[in-house]
């Protein structure tokens, strides 16, 4: 697959395992010429075509013509810029991710032991308008920490990495937490692992 259709490929994913829906979220990823192709303003990942497709530069410029890039041009840019490690971002309104950016309450609970070694703790970005710089502030600051995956209060999440796949699976993997999270909620309560049991697992 050349990059366009891996773009579109992992978007389609993404809508249909729900962490998308209808016009919500946002992908992109480097093409050879170390620009980014983004998905478009207002397109359904779950039918985005070519020409849903558009081209930026690390300022956010628009380079191609038609269609125009998503608002969230910036926060993908602005990641790629800070990061050299970075070859694909995935912005995401998953509803069980989403809901503990809601809550304010970053993921980190060591409920699942591959989850710690995994992530650690996924922190949330503080509230700013959707597609505004004080937002690429607000999550930049986590990225240039280190963090590959953030939560944006009130609005959704965000993940880095070195390849669509890479974000995909991470995306995934965090849902499954969440969810596991909430169904342990509902069964009377989250039973965390201890600090001698991870220090444990971690020498298996």
């Amino acid at each position: 697959m050349n990059k366009k259709e891996e773009l579109i490929y992992w978007a389609k994913r993404l809508y249909y395992r729900g962490m998308s829906p209808a016009t919500s979220g946002n992908i992109s990823v480097l093409d050879e010429d170390n620009k980014i192709l983004i998905s478009s303003s207002g397109s359904c990942l779950g039918d985005l075509a070519e020409t849903d497709i558009v081209t930026i530069d690390f300022e956010g410029n628009q380079l191609s013509k038609g269609k125009k890039p998503s608002g969230e041009k910036y926060l993908h840019s602005a990641i790629y810029e800070a990061r050299a490690d970075v070859e694909a971002v995935i912005h995401s309104h998953c509803p069980y991710i989403t809901a503990f950016a809601v809550a304010g309450v970053p993921i980190k609970d060591a409920i699942l032991p591959e989850f710690v070694y995994q992530f650690g703790e996924i922190p949330v970005a503080k509230y700013a308008t959707p597609s505004s710089f004080e937002l690429v502030d607000n999550c930049l600051a986590y990225f240039k920490k280190g963090h590959n995956i953030v939560l944006m209060k009130n609005h959704g999440v965000v993940i880095a990495g070195a390849d669509l796949r890479t974000c995909f699976m991470g995306l995934e993997s965090v849902r499954a937490y969440a969810e596991t999270y909430f169904g342990a909620m509902v069964l009377g309560g989250v039973q965390k692992l201890n600090a001698k049991q991870i220090s444990g697992n971690k020498q298996t």
